[in-house]
């Protein structure tokens, strides 16, 4: 399933927004996601389906897009590539996800600022006024039913 896995990546990729990683830890997950790292399992992918120079292409990105400290992953990963050896994906190390505690998901919870809508009318029957005002001065005889309400 590896144009499966290329779709993703490239949807991964399009949804950083030219961000260099995600933080998670908003979601309480302790990773986080860079966009070297997606690039390079997209090239991982590309490798798969034999789409050498693609993978050389997607991995020119990764350097620009690669923190300081990760230069041996990429340049070993060249010459893989070079030599026409498949790539492994960059995958989450064991016990990164998890499921948080309560007290940390409570505020994710949705809240209603503004509470529920109320239809309000006038009991009155000769009242066909419509719209926001304050209270107006009540009229002699207008609060009467008509003739045509009996």
């Amino acid at each position: 399933r590896y144009e499966e896995a290329l779709s993703d990546y490239h949807m991964a990729f399009c949804h950083l927004r030219k961000n260099p990683f995600i933080d998670y830890k908003q979601l309480g997950l302790r990773h986080i996601l860079y966009a070297w790292e997606v690039l390079y399992s997209t090239a991982a992918a590309q490798c798969q389906l034999q789409q050498w120079q693609e993978a050389r292409v997607t991995l020119d990105k990764a350097v620009v897009w690669r923190p300081e400290g990760r230069t041996a992953i990429l340049d070993l990963a060249f010459q893989r590539v070079q030599s026409r050896l498949f790539l492994e994906p960059m995958q989450v190390p064991l016990g990164e996800f998890f499921r948080p505690r309560k007290k940390e998901v409570e505020q994710l919870d949705s809240k209603d600022f503004l509470g529920k809508p109320k239809v309000i009318s006038s009991i009155i029957p000769n009242d066909e006024y419509i719209g926001f005002e304050p209270l107006r001065p009540q009229k002699k005889g207008f609060y009467e039913p008509g003739a045509d309400a009996l």
